[in-house]
């Protein structure tokens, strides 16, 4: 008999995850409870893309809080309420941190996660920054205009990736920042309220310097754009 000599095709080649993110410094990240809190995460198997949906969860569930904030008559439940706020922003902001541990320290990353990283992002940003709008009913337009630079700052960084530019982490009103300053602003009012003080003036401060420093911000990153794509 003839033997037939059939060459074996060779496997497809597999199709390789994309290369690591650029991630936001964030200080946080590198600590041993961070590393530790991810590991433990990581330990129960739940997915990163799973963790990053949580964090506009939390933000939605602080801004639902918030919006009871005009018509409660206590101020201890006021005081309450604005600290239920600022823990959903604390909340969130570990789910920014550790969807990333998780999925590159742990090597959980996926083709996708990119997506899950951003997408609910914005979404955190509207319900953060609406939220805090709705503590006073006349801050509202201040917080869907902070809700709305927020999410173009976010933007300029993103099409300076698209660019080829790189993605740039620049400005002083990062989303870090941004959280930051409205967490503060909701524990300030806490106090205030504890002590019988008017505190519609502190988010109305909060948001303004959030609308300025996300201005700013945009300036910065599209100046950046303009000086990488441009220099020969």
């Amino acid at each position: 008999m003839t033997e037939l000599n059939v060459e074996s095709k060779p496997d497809p080649p597999e199709t390789p995850l994309p290369t690591a993110p650029v991630r936001r410094p964030i200080s946080f990240r590198g600590t041993r409870l961070a590393a530790a809190m991810a590991k433990a995460l990581a330990a129960t198997e739940v997915a990163p893309n799973t963790i990053s949906f949580a964090g506009p969860v939390f933000s939605f569930i602080g801004c639902a809080v918030l919006g009871y904030v005009p018509s409660s008559t206590s101020p201890a439940a006021t005081a309450a309420l604005l600290l239920v706020g600022a823990l959903m922003i604390l909340l969130r902001g570990c789910c920014n941190v550790f969807d990333g541990m998780v999925a590159i320290e742990h090597g959980r990353r996926t083709k996708s996660g990119e997506l899950y990283n951003e997408l609910p992002d914005r979404f955190s940003d509207v319900f953060t920054l609406v939220g805090a709008g709705l503590v006073a009913p006349a801050n509202l337009g201040l917080g869907w205009t902070a809700a709305a630079l927020a999410i173009i700052t976010a933007y300029v960084r993103a099409l300076s990736g698209a660019m080829g530019a790189g993605q740039h982490f620049i400005g002083p009103m990062q989303k870090t920042h941004r959280m930051a300053v409205i967490a503060a602003a909701l524990v300030i009012s806490a106090v205030l309220s504890l002590l019988g003080q008017p505190v519609r003036w502190v988010m109305f401060v909060a948001l303004a310097v959030v609308i300025v420093g996300c201005l700013i911000t945009i300036v910065v990153r599209a100046r950046k754009i303009i000086e990488v794509v441009e220099t020969p």
